[in-house]
């Protein structure tokens, strides 16, 4: 278990080469885990149990990482248009 308050540290994850800084944030009996990827900035986060081991943690957030950048090189980002007219913000039923 993460300790209480947040935690920084650069664990020596990767994604492809990259450099990558974890943050972890308790949350009650869950942990915030953010992922920055140092040569873009780009963030992104999970939030998982506590309990759980802290390289699973970095796993999952090194794969959501991965897919964001991959989304990111593709031009597949927010400012694209729902295809389907919506704005993103619910379902369409």
């Amino acid at each position: 278990m993460p300790p209480d308050g947040p935690q920084k540290g650069n664990s020596g994850g990767n994604a492809g080469g990259r450099e990558i800084i974890f943050e972890y944030h308790p949350i009650g009996i869950s942990v915030k885990v953010t992922a920055v990827d140092v040569e873009t900035g780009l963030e992104v986060s999970v939030v998982g149990p506590s309990s759980a081991a802290r390289s699973e943690l970095e796993r999952v957030a090194v794969n959501k990482l991965r897919y964001m950048l991959a989304r990111q090189k593709s031009g597949g980002g927010k400012d694209e248009p729902d295809p389907e007219g919506g704005t993103g913000g619910g379902i369409l039923v």
